[in-house]
């Protein structure tokens, strides 16, 4: 069993529970948008990913099943019996395996800009970014990264997010950006997603490259109870982009799934 680390987290609001999980080279953060829309009706908790934000720093390389138990541990402290739990990117990969292993304490899943079913060639795509970055440095592939995450639109209206999400990557120990990004590139949900059974909402860009419908349209086929919503035009960074866009979707699906 895995050595969970304890978290740093922030909790807002009141109500039924739900944990955001964030991606790779992120932090809690990344829900600043999302939160305040939920926090009205729902106790929202977001958290550091091991090794990252505010988080303990262990030893990479990490495995899915290390973000697993440490999102358990999270529970356990805060005393939650059961909560919604949704995840953007790589944490749309780490609530589903949660769910997994511990269905008992699952409502209902949020898949945002996620991916599984891919392709050869998908996987050879996302391993060859991972390669990329060994060889010739995270903060020289970013560029790359920046295009696939946000619309050019967004790029030239809102350069200084933009800044700070790749400034926040170069932040990042490199060994743990590294480590996690091989979870993200080596996962594959195909075999157990219709093993999850819980009411799940499926939600990425129109314009995702590596997280996009058709992978998505897969997904939400797999997991026997599942909803899929695309929203359009955008891309990868749904959140930091457009959290106004993906707010109404998300609370809709979660009230109708209050108090299951």
């Amino acid at each position: 069993m895995p050595t969970p680390v304890k978290s740093a987290f922030s909790v807002e609001g009141e109500g039924e529970p739900i944990f955001l999980i964030h991606g790779i080279g992120a932090s809690r953060a990344s829900f600043a948008g999302l939160v305040p829309h939920l926090k009205n009706e729902y106790r929202v908790i977001s958290y550091d990913l091991r090794g990252h934000g505010a988080s303990p720093r262990p030893q990479p390389p990490y495995t899915l099943d290390d973000l697993v138990e440490d999102l358990e541990a999270l529970r356990k402290e805060l005393g939650i019996e059961k909560a919604h739990f949704a995840g953007h990117s790589l944490g749309g990969m780490i609530g589903p395996a949660y769910a997994l292993k511990y269905p008992q304490h699952v409502l209902t899943l949020g898949l945002y800009s996620t991916a599984a079913f891919r392709t050869e060639d998908d996987s050879a795509k996302v391993k060859g970014v991972v390669a990329a970055m060994r060889t010739k440095g995270i903060p020289q592939v970013l560029e790359t990264l920046k295009d696939r995450w946000f619309t050019p639109e967004f790029g030239q209206r809102r350069p200084d997010v933009i800044e700070r999400r790749m400034q926040q990557v170069i932040d990042t120990d490199p060994d743990v950006f590294l480590s996690v990004f091989d979870i993200y590139a080596e996962t594959e949900m195909a075999p157990w997603l219709h093993e999850v059974k819980h009411p799940s909402l499926v939600l990425t860009g129109e314009n995702d490259g590596g997280c996009n419908p058709r992978l998505n349209k897969l997904i939400a086929e797999a997991l026997p109870n599942s909803e899929l919503v695309i929203l359009p035009v955008l891309r990868h960074a749904i959140l930091l982009e457009a959290s106004d866009q993906v707010a109404p979707p998300v609370l809709d699906f979660l009230r109708r799934h209050r108090g299951r």
